[in-house]
């Protein structure tokens, strides 16, 4: 199952820090999303474009998890000639990770 399939996604960015926070369409989600959405695998994910270190903050009222990740714009969104890379574009890419298939109780 891929991550769009439970959460969407809000990003920002500011100079060479990019933020995305992935939040559960149903609370009940949002524990699973918890557990194996890690700023471990956030980092891998992006590994080709991140050169920081990720942060992970849990927003357990909001049934969302909010990533910072740094030294990942090439130099800062008016910086860099690789727009793709920004805001919109790394939460939909963050949107398509795989996670492992859930077993109903």
């Amino acid at each position: 199952m891929r991550l769009h399939e439970l959460a969407h996604s809000r990003t920002g960015d500011k100079g060479t820090i990019s933020d995305i926070s992935v939040v559960a369409y149903q609370p009940g989600d949002y524990e699973f999303l918890r557990q194996h959405v890690t700023a471990g695998r956030v980092r891998e994910h992006f590994a080709d474009i991140v050169h920081g270190h990720v942060e992970r903050y849990e927003l357990p009222q909001l049934s969302a998890l909010k990533f910072v990740l740094h030294d990942a714009l090439g130099g800062g969104v008016t910086r860099t000639l690789n727009l793709d890379i920004h805001g919109k574009s790394l939460g939909s890419s963050l949107l398509e990770m795989e996670l492992p298939g859930r077993t109903e109780t």
